[in-house]
């Protein structure tokens, strides 16, 4: 199927390049636009408490305004706030909100915001809209803090803008450009790299160009799907399409380049090398991109719908990537023949591999040796594990000089943590009868005497009376573990417990959502990775028609992402003293080292079934794949993962956990996994690795070499 494939691309490449622009620039065209959702549904299913709360609020207090932001004011020397002082906050925010900044509702004040130890003052900054994180609010909060500065200049005070809307300007400002950065560090690793190993300007910016144009289709087919079919997309995902896409985009150019260099080498015609290539390496290939994309689907099966959005829309970037790596690669190189390597003549003379010969001896000649070592090291990193603590509070990643940051900590020297974002607890009663003054006096006592709560707020009762809402300020921050622990067990509890006969209590807010999300998360470690690997495992028998070789192969991808999860774990967490990592890693460090780097298992595992059909024994098949792959996968492992170690640039410490976790994962499958454990087991088992499908010596005969004369033949 894959030479019918080959040779058609090859043989009409006009008619594969043409079809290919066609489509991406009537996708780019036609396609929808991929738009920003702050729905809470992306995120929690209706089960879970907080989004049934959430509901609750929109039915019952449809006009309850929580700040986006807060204006935290205090004295220049620390000192307590003076009558004066109180009177000048109260007169700046009332000029604040005189200037009627878009987005901004109202800048509010008022006797109680002034912290019982009299040196903190509050300003509420109410928005018109209820996503705190909307870019136009975001915009409004960097406006009143430039509109504030000039207002403190005749006053003893100084001022700091915190809370959600703030943090979010500041996280913004400290990423910077991300995409664009990912963007460029991608395209000069590709450009670099390819020219450092084919030394050939057109192989360094062609699959720059064919990515790019695969890009355009696979944003206009997810946008299509989105608007068609249902499936939730945002822009959010076109960050990481960017990685998915020019991640294995050019692994899998490098694939089908490297075996074709080989066949030219071996005295083939150009056009007849790129047809033996794509049939050769076109199952493997497919196989690579069908682990992936089952990895990818296996999203659908998570709680959260952040996940759910991600999965489809990755897979059929993937998809879109396989199918111009089998058509669109083949008819641009077709075109070119030999001249793609121009000005190199390398492609004429076999390479000494060295390197990779000496690699692929070791692992043939002390298998035993070879995989106990690297089968220890990866289990030692995979300790680290055990410590792994999730940390939800995003804020804790951003660097400390930001005003949000520092704004929040002075606030704390006034008031609770949790006075930033309170947490929000609802009475319902069940029956048509109102709540009754004397229950909702006790149920709101029951909620202070919780360890951890500071205060709780008077009920402020519906209008029918049937529904009632608390206010509860939290000891601990707001999005922090000891919060969330808080939420989900004893504040929680107390309030189910201590509900009125005949109703119910919930507990919502930002808090309660992060102790939902965290059920979920867990839920969903337990659902996704086993379905996902059992699928992987299929494809591989499938590709290898063996029960064997998928076992060993799946046990040491399971033990590659132990130890990347481990040795981020220790280099952030412990040695960094960190009180947790992000909370998505594991499912990061899922999608981009067990999932891509299986790409580099797949294809060390293939040439090694390869070899052995041709008759040689599992030392020398060994040795022999191994040279033949280092190069290959060193290159593309190398491209990836320096694209995403650009991330450690970044001044968050959640891009520095997520740019080394990923960075060092796929060196880890590439250099470790793929080029050494995996070639040493199958050694060690030999003929067994294949059981029960393939014999040594069963496979089909090599395609006979053909001579450069013959490429003015027809093909």
């Amino acid at each position: 199927m894959f030479g019918r494939i080959g040779r058609a691309a090859v043989l009409r490449p006009w008619l594969t390049i043409a079809a290919w622009i066609v489509a991406a620039v009537a996708l780019a065209a036609l396609a929808p636009q991929l738009k920003s959702t702050g729905d809470q549904a992306d995120f929690l299913p209706s089960h879970y408490e907080s989004v049934q709360a959430a509901e609750v609020q929109e039915r019952a207090f449809p006009q309850h305004e929580q700040p986006a932001a807060i204006a935290v004011f205090q004295r220049s020397d620390g000192g307590k706030l003076t009558a004066a002082d109180k009177s000048d906050v109260a007169g700046i925010s009332s000029r604040l909100q005189a200037l009627g900044i878009d987005h901004v509702k109202r800048v509010e004040t008022n006797e109680q915001a002034v912290s019982p130890n009299g040196r903190i003052a509050l300003a509420s900054v109410v928005a018109t809209v209820e996503d705190p994180y909307d870019p136009e609010l975001v915009d409004a909060v960097e406006e009143l803090r430039a509109e504030a500065r000039p207002l403190l200049k005749d006053t003893e005070l100084k001022l700091g803008v915190t809370g959600q809307a703030a943090s979010a300007l500041d996280s913004q400002e400290a990423s910077g450009d991300t995409d664009a950065m990912i963007m460029s560090a991608t395209l000069v690793l590709i450009v670099v790299l390819l020219l450092l190993i084919f030394r050939s300007p057109l192989i360094a910016v062609l699959p720059v160009l064919i990515i790019g144009l695969a890009f355009m289709v696979a944003t206009g087919l997810i946008a299509t799907a989105a608007e068609l079919g249902g499936l939730k997309a945002d822009n959010s995902i076109t960050a990481i399409l960017i990685v998915v896409l020019f991640g294995v985009g050019t692994d899998y150019i490098l694939f089908l380049l490297f075996r074709h260099r080989e066949q030219l080498r071996s005295g083939q015609a150009p056009k007849q090398a790129m047809i033996t290539a794509v049939t050769l390496v076109g199952e493997t290939i497919a196989s690579a991109a069908g682990a992936v994309i089952v990895a990818f689907m296996a999203l659908l099966l998570s709680t959260m719908g952040m996940l759910r959005t991600m999965g489809p829309s990755l897979a059929i970037s993937v998809a879109v990537a396989l199918l111009a790596g089998l058509t669109l690669v083949p008819a641009v190189f077709s075109l070119l023949g030999t001249k793609a390597y121009w000005p190199s003549k390398s492609w004429r003379a076999e390479p000494k591999h060295v390197l990779a010969g000496r690699v692929g001896s070791l692992a043939s000649r002390r298998p035993g040796a070879v995989a106990a070592v690297t089968g220890g090291v990866l289990a030692v990193l995979s300790v680290g594990v055990l410590g792994f603590r999730a940390e939800f509070d995003m804020n804790s990643s951003l660097p400390q000089n930001l005003e949000s940051v520092r704004a929040m900590k002075d606030m704390e020297r006034g008031f609770s943590a949790g006075q930033s974002d309170p947490t929000t607890v609802y009475l319902e009663r069940d029956g048509g009868s109102a709540l009754t003054a004397s229950e909702l006096k006790a149920f709101g006592a029951e909620l202070v005497k919780v360890e951890g709560v500071d205060t709780a707020s008077p009920a402020v009762p519906g209008q029918d009376g049937r529904v009632a809402r608390y206010s509860v300020v939290l000891e601990h921050n707001p999005s922090g573990s000891k919060a969330i622990e808080l939420v989900a067990g004893p504040l929680r509890d107390t309030a189910h417990r201590a509900a009125p006969e005949g109703s119910e209590a919930l507990v919502g807010g930002t808090t309660a959502v992060l102790a939902d999300i965290e059920t979920a998360v867990s839920h969903d470690y337990k659902v996704v990775f086993p379905v996902a690997g059992a699928a992987i495992m299929l494809i591989l028998g499938l590709l290898l028609r063996s029960v064997v070789a998928p076992l060993y192969l799946m046990l040491s991808v399971a033990l590659g992402f132990g130890a990347t999860l481990g040795a981020t774990v220790w280099l952030f967490q412990n040695s960094q003293g960190k009180d947790g990592l992000l909370f998505t890693l594991p499912v990061i460090v899922y999608l981009f080292v067990v999932a891509i780097g299986t790409d580099y298992n797949i294809l060390m595992v293939a040439r090694l079934r390869e070899e052995i059909e041709q008759g040689r024994s599992p030392r020398e098949a060994a040795a022999r794949a191994v040279a033949r792959c280092v190069p290959t996968i060193g290159a593309a492992s190398v491209i990836l993962a320096g694209t995403f170690g650009v991330l450690m640039l970044a001044e968050s410490s959640m891009l520095q956990q997520m740019g080394f976790a990923v960075a060092f994962g796929i060196l880890l499958t590439a250099f470790v996994m793929a080029m050494l454990l995996v070639p040493a087991l199958t050694t060690l088992l030999g003929r067994r690795a294949w059981w029960p499908g393939h014999k040594v010596g069963s496979g089909p005969e090599p395609a006979p070499a053909r001579t450069r004369d013959e490429d003015r033949t027809p093909v």
